[in-house]
């Protein structure tokens, strides 16, 4: 139970207030402290996942962990960006995505429940969404341009583009659980 997938997990929770701490602070580089608090978060999502596959340390209870772990980070980061910036043009995809997370974790707790995990477990489309998320949040927590590139327009339109990727996943989710849906009611 306790391996180092299961470590990076439990630390990414732990992330969770140091990002807010951060991203609130009253300095001139809050915004870049938070992002690489996030980013380093987004980091050992990857990581974990390669590590219990590459060392097969797999467990039922870093099942639970992982997935608890980064819808609360994005959630987090996501209530966050839009408590600065509080724009109905942010305010749509960031409601998509909550939604999405809430529907598909609930769907797959009920999936595993009738012994049918397997049916909804993560796609590569899945796994497209979280990047170009983790990339959308990144930015939109940063903010300030870069080198002249405008950080917080490239973060918005990848928040659009990551929530597009979420509305499909979530369909693909739910088509592949319809046949239990229809039969378990």
């Amino acid at each position: 139970m306790l391996n180092l997938p299961n470590i990076l997990s439990c630390l990414r929770i732990l992330l969770v207030p140091v990002l807010i701490l951060f991203y609130f602070l009253p300095m001139p580089s809050a915004s870049c402290w938070a992002a690489l608090i996030f980013v380093i978060a987004a980091f050992t999502d990857w990581l974990d996942g390669y590590l219990a596959r590459k060392w097969e340390q797999t467990s039922a209870f870093g099942a639970f962990l992982d997935p608890v772990a980064d819808k609360l980070i994005v959630v987090m980061a996501l209530i966050m960006v839009l408590f600065k910036s509080p724009d109905w043009y942010i305010l749509i995809p960031v409601t998509l995505i909550i939604a999405r997370e809430l529907i598909v974790s609930a769907l797959r707790e009920w999936m595993a429940e009738l012994g049918q995990r397997n049916a909804v477990k993560v796609s590569q489309m899945g796994k497209w969404k979280t990047t170009f998320q983790m990339l959308a949040i990144a930015c939109l927590i940063y903010y300030k341009p870069l080198f002249g590139l405008p950080v917080f327009e490239i973060g918005v339109a990848l928040l659009y583009a990551a929530a597009w990727l979420t509305i499909q996943s979530m369909y693909y989710y739910l088509l592949a659980a319809w046949p239990m849906m229809r039969n378990k009611g």
